[in-house]
This record gives structure tokens, C-alpha cells and sequence, in this order.
């Protein structure tokens, strides 16, 4: 048993459990993951960043921590870690080090012995809401400092700061990073692109801008997307210019409000491997990766726009379209890591469009 930990939410309510990655006392939004696996993979994108993620599947830390090549960016995003049990094994071929290792070496603290169920519970139901980790027995919580995340732009602590060119393929994407995951870049690739990885506020249309691209990918990344205010602007300048667009997570709230539709923060979010998804054109379902707390108002998109993808557990917006010109955008992670690849074959649809677009015009 390591020493004992409190979880403290802004409602007051506190959870007490022991500590098993670095001892400091933290603030954060709490929010839950619903995923089953592949928590190296959620705990290392950026979506997370300034968050304390509750899993909700009971053991945490079975199979260690693999590789770095395997994270899908280049450090821990996540605050704070609340597990129910935690596992310190590390039984995979793969495994490098323990979780609380991990944890430790990068400076993240953990709490196990969490009454995981009862926090998802008061989350869905009152919403995700400010907490704060503390191993100081906390007799009287109304001194305790929240850190409200969502009060400023998250995007620039996890974008890349300088311009980056990644392989040599015949489609030039300008990707947009407002919190990349890596495994997105690695799809690229894998359908022979040329990836420019630029920052999130770098402006394609100046004069200084040296790249040649044919189409924009706007990646995932956590906090609200009305803070990305150059993007927003980047992108309407795109569609002015007719230049194809790809939206992913952040990205799909991103195009929507270029368009000059509108967004809102979700109650309790999207956060798992197993979130179910229509597409309104074809009719078909896939199961989804999701990481989000924001999602678009469909009724504000202008004319020509359409909402293409559904989610089928609570009929909020998975993605948008144009109805001409190439435009697209998914709320879900179509890279997956971790979870199901199903909607792979979305980015090979909007590739192949892109694709005969430029081919005529």
C-alpha cells in the first residue's frame, strides 16, 4: 500500500484511496474513460491534457507500459490518474516498466482503491467538474484551489512549435496541429502522403509561408475549440479558396465553427473505445474511439453543410460535410490507438475525394 490520497471534487464530495505514482498534490477536470485496454495509448494523447482521467474498467496496470514507439505523443498528458485497482505487473513481452514507474518518472500522480463506479456515476450525472489530488488529509475542502482548464487555450502546450515534414508521398496534407496523435501521422503516411506538420496558429495563406499543399488535415487536441481562434480563421480562409479540408476530433468542432456554425461543452463527454456511430448517408454503424467535451450545434450549420455521422447513444454530431465541395470532418479518432480500426475506411473515402477533386479542378 502506498500512502494515503484523496480525490477532491468542486461539489465537496471526497474519495479516498493510496498513492501510486508521484506524490504532489494536483488540480484538474475530472472526467472518465470508458475503454477496456490500451491505456498507454489514452494516457499519452493530447486530447487528455490538463485532465484527471477515472477509468472505469476495474484493473489498471496489467500488462505495463510498453515502448515509447508505441504512445502516441511524447510524454504523459494526462494530471492524474484515479484507477479502482491497480495492478503493479507487468506481464506483457512488450512491457518496459511498471504503470507506477511511468507514472512516477513522469512526474503524474495516481490513486488506487478509488470507488471508481460512484465517481463515474456523480460525473454523469452532474457533469464533469474541477478535482483536486491531494495526500493532505483534507478536513475542510473549502481552501482547496481548483484549476478551471477550460478558462484559457489549452492548444499551445501540446502543438509542435516548428513546422515539420513528414515522407514523401504524392498528396501533400498540411496537418494543422492543435494536439496530434502520432498514430494520425502514421495513417498518413500509410496512405503515401506527405504530412506537414505545422502549429496550430501557423498561417498557410501569409506570405512567409514556404509549403505547398494540397489539402488541410486539423488534428484532435483538448480544451475548447472557440480558443482556437487562427485555426478558425486558417480554415475559412480554406474554404474561401475551395482548398479540400479533413477534420478529425477537434477538428470536426474546429470546421463547423469556420463555417459559422456554433459549439457547446458536453455534459460529461465522449471518452472510450466503444461509442456507437451512424452514418447518415449510408446507414451503416461502426464502433468508435472517441476523446471529447465538446461537440457541434447541427441547426446553426449554413446552407450546402450537412451533418453526416451520428452517435447513436445520445444523437449528438460525429461529423460534417459539404454537399459539393471537399469538406470533411469526424469527431471520432478514424487512427484509432486505442480501439477498433472500422472507420479507417472513412479516411480512404474522404482521400479518394480529395483525390479526384484536385484531378479536375
Amino acid at each position: 500500500m502506498g500512502k494515503r490520497g484523496y480525490l477532491i471534487l468542486e461539489n465537496g464530495k471526497v474519495f479516498e484511496g493510496y498513492s501510486f505514482g508521484w506524490e504532489k498534490e494536483v488540480s484538474g477536470e475530472v472526467v472518465f474513460n470508458t475503454g477496456m485496454t490500451g491505456y498507454p495509448e489514452s494516457f499519452t494523447d493530447p486530447s487528455y491534457y490538463g485532465q484527471i482521467l477515472t477509468m472505469t474498467y476495474p484493473l489498471i496496470g496489467n500488462y505495463g507500459v510498453p515502448p515509447k514507439t508505441s504512445f502516441e505523443s511524447d510524454r504523459i498528458q494526462i494530471r492524474g490518474l484515479i484507477v479502482s485497482s491497480y495492478i503493479d505487473n507487468k506481464s506483457h513481452w512488450q512491457s518496459v516498466k511498471t504503470l507506477a514507474d511511468w507514472l512516477r518518472q513522469e512526474k503524474v500522480p495516481g490513486l488506487f482503491d478509488i470507488d471508481t463506479r460512484t465517481l463515474t456515476k456523480i460525473i454523469r450525472e452532474f457533469g464533469v467538474m474541477k478535482g483536486n489530488i491531494t495526500l493532505k488529509n483534507p478536513r475542510d475542502t473549502s481552501g482547496i484551489i481548483f484549476d478551471d482548464i477550460n478558462g484559457g487555450n489549452l492548444i499551445p502546450y501540446v502543438s509542435c512549435k516548428q513546422p515539420k515534414i513528414y515522407g514523401n508521398g504524392g498528396l501533400r496534407i498540411l496537418l494543422i496541429d492543435c494536439g496530434v496523435k502520432n498514430n494520425i501521422i502514421r495513417l498518413l503516411l500509410g496512405k503515401g502522403a506527405t504530412v506537414i506538420c505545422v502549429p496550430w496558429d501557423y498561417q498557410p495563406f501569409s506570405k512567409s509561408n514556404k509549403y505547398q499543399f494540397d489539402a488541410i488535415l486539423v488534428s484532435n487536441g483538448p480544451g475548447d475549440p472557440k480558443a482556437a481562434k487562427q485555426t478558425i480563421v486558417t480554415l475559412r480562409e480554406a474554404i474561401k479558396r475551395k482548398i479540400p479540408i479533413i477534420g478529425i476530433c477537434l477538428g470536426n468542432q474546429i470546421l463547423a465553427l469556420a463555417t459559422g456554425a456554433d459549439t457547446y461543452k458536453l455534459k460529461y463527454g465522449h471518452r472510450g473505445q466503444n461509442q456507437p456511430v451512424r452514418d447518415l448517408l449510408t446507414g451503416r454503424c461502426y464502433i468508435t474511439t472517441q476523446n471529447h467535451g465538446y461537440a457541434a450545434v447541427v441547426k446553426t450549420l449554413p446552407a450546402n453543410w450537412l451533418p453526416w455521422l451520428i452517435n447513436l447513444n445520445d444523437s449528438t454530431n460525429e461529423g460534417i460535410r459539404h454537399c459539393e465541395l471537399p469538406f470533411f470532418s469526424m469527431q471520432f479518432h478514424p487512427e484509432a490507438t486505442p480501439g477498433p480500426t472500422d472507420t479507417e475506411e472513412l479516411i480512404d473515402g474522404c482521400l479518394g475525394e480529395i483525390k479526384k477533386w484536385l484531378k479536375k479542378n
